[in-house]
């Protein structure tokens, strides 16, 4: 019997941005879109719409749905993606304040759950 070898692999902490940790630009955009969307395809899921009902009550055609269900947001913006939010019945409140002394540079967080 031939005893396995377990080769060590080396561990690297995250940021708490996969984005950041794969050296996308614009990191912090890019994880604030995916949040929204995934508050997105919360509501939808809880709503039960189709792509299809969804398109119609987002405004937007059936493929577009599927890319951002899909997570395909290259051609959404945040702001785009809040609106959607909103023409799903949900509120999106925007707070702005100090960050604290002990971090280098703001941050953009969404926070909160979407509801149906």
């Amino acid at each position: 019997m031939v005893k396995a070898r377990h080769a060590r692999i080396p561990v690297t902490a995250s940021s708490g941005n996969v984005f950041a940790d794969i050296g996308l630009p614009e990191p912090e955009e890019e994880l604030t879109k995916a949040q929204l969307a995934s508050h997105i395809r919360q509501v939808i899921r809880r709503q039960r719409l189709t792509q299809v009902a969804a398109a119609a009550v987002l405004g937007i055609d059936q493929p577009k749905v599927s890319a951002l269900l899909n997570g395909r947001l290259a051609n959404f913006s945040s702001e785009r993606l809040m609106r959607l939010l909103t023409a799903l019945g949900q509120d999106v409140d925007i707070t702005v304040r100090a960050k604290p002394r002990n971090r280098a540079h703001g941050r953009i967080r969404v926070i909160g759950e979407a509801h149906a």
